[in-house]
């Protein structure tokens, strides 16, 4: 008898998984109020499950076009995990769902649900609040932008980088030595090089005005064009387009480190009292701004390429910093189209600034409201 009781003992820790799953309810297994509904949002062809359970066993989903058999495995899952995807669903075809706790014949399961149909849905509901962030961005935009052609003034705040610029130049202007501008590498398709030469042509006034020299070489033949024009109208505007000389906007060449070697070259032989590297920079901007450097230049940078603003940090005097570079462009130019889209940004970023306050304090008073009207899937 005694060599019996280690036998039953085992037969009975295998059989409790099975008993404890039959009291549970007439399922057979540790799963209730099974769901199946077409997945909300989508491109179809997808059917979510749900259901409740506190189980840690593995689940097999079991498919079938009738709810009386032919079910077949499409899945497993983790019962505590409460919902399964079915991705292999084919729209417009009514399936039965069950979960059953193994795949082999007379395996327990849950009661079929169903029937329900996977179709494709025109509009993603679980994202309203993006869709209503991106109309109120546009409306903000267009209606800045109607605001700054009407003469209305908008006020951005003034960078500290502008206040460099001018000192730089007016160290220039002092010591009798030119100053070099570079506008990036890429060509007129580049946003950073379109802010670029708005900053250029405030540049280029109050080199007029002090009657400093200025030097922009360039290596894309339609941002030489750009900049030559640039340049050019604002000498006219400064009221000196005497001053004004072709030499000053030159092109060098299109390739990238023979139009650096050539730049670092003249670094060096001219000693240029102020540089300006504002634009789209990649490989050769840690060799320009250190040759800018050891001649003893103030270098003023301006990027928005997250890789090269390391270097310029370091080896510049100052640096705006990526959307910086665009707030000094509009700044400077104070062209309605600019202005009207970085003030609609600055709005945008301070309503999202108290959203965020607001649901912090509410999570902090156990209300998650704010987290869901801003959570999107």
């Amino acid at each position: 008898m005694r060599r019996l009781i280690p036998f039953i003992f085992a037969v009975l820790l295998l059989a409790a998984p099975v008993f404890m799953a039959a009291a549970q309810g007439d399922s057979g297994i540790p799963a209730s109020a099974l769901e199946a509904k077409d997945t909300p949002g989508d491109e179809g062809r997808s059917i979510t499950l749900t259901w409740q359970s506190d189980a840690t066993m593995i689940l097999s989903v079991m498919r079938s076009t009738s709810p009386e058999s032919g079910f077949e495995e499409v899945g497993d899952v983790l019962a505590s995990d409460g919902a399964y995807v079915d991705m292999s669903a084919e729209d417009d075809t009514e399936y039965y769902y069950r979960l059953a706790a193994g795949t082999e014949p007379g395996a327990l399961h849950t009661t079929a649900a169903g029937p329900v149909i996977s179709k494709s849905n025109w509009f993603r509901t679980q994202r309203v609040n993006t869709l209503i962030l991106t109309v109120l961005l546009f409306v903000l935009v267009v209606g800045y932008i109607q605001l700054a052609k009407r003469g209305k003034e908008l006020f951005i705040r003034r960078i500290t980088g502008l206040s460099a610029i001018e000192e730089a130049i007016g160290r220039a202007t002092e010591m009798g030595r030119k100053m070099l501008y570079i506008p990036g590498i890429l060509s007129l398709s580049e946003i950073q090089t379109i802010a670029s030469l708005y900053i250029l042509g405030h540049v280029a006034k109050k080199t007029a005005a002090y009657g400093a020299t200025l030097e922009c070489p360039n290596i894309d033949p339609l941002t030489f064009t750009a900049a030559r024009e640039t340049v050019q109208q604002a000498y006219m505007e400064a009221g000196k387009p005497d001053q004004y000389k072709d030499d000053m906007v030159t092109y060098i060449t299109y390739d990238q480190f023979a139009y650096t070697a050539s730049v670092t070259g003249k670094m060096v032989r001219e000693r240029p009292a102020t540089n300006f590297f504002i634009g789209s920079f990649f490989a050769e901007s840690l060799i320009l701004a250190e040759t800018g450097q050891s001649v003893g230049a103030i270098q003023i940078a301006g990027t928005a390429e997250l890789a090269q603003l390391p270097f310029f940090v370091t080896a510049c005097d100052y640096t705006l910093i990526g959307e910086e570079l665009y707030a000094a462009s509009a700044y400077l130019s104070r062209e309605p189209l600019l202005l009207g889209t970085i003030k609609a940004q600055d709005t945008i970023k301070a309503i999202l600034m108290i959203a965020m306050g607001v649901g912090i304090v509410a999570l902090a008073l156990g209300s998650d409201i704010v987290r869901r009207l801003l959570e999107t899937h």
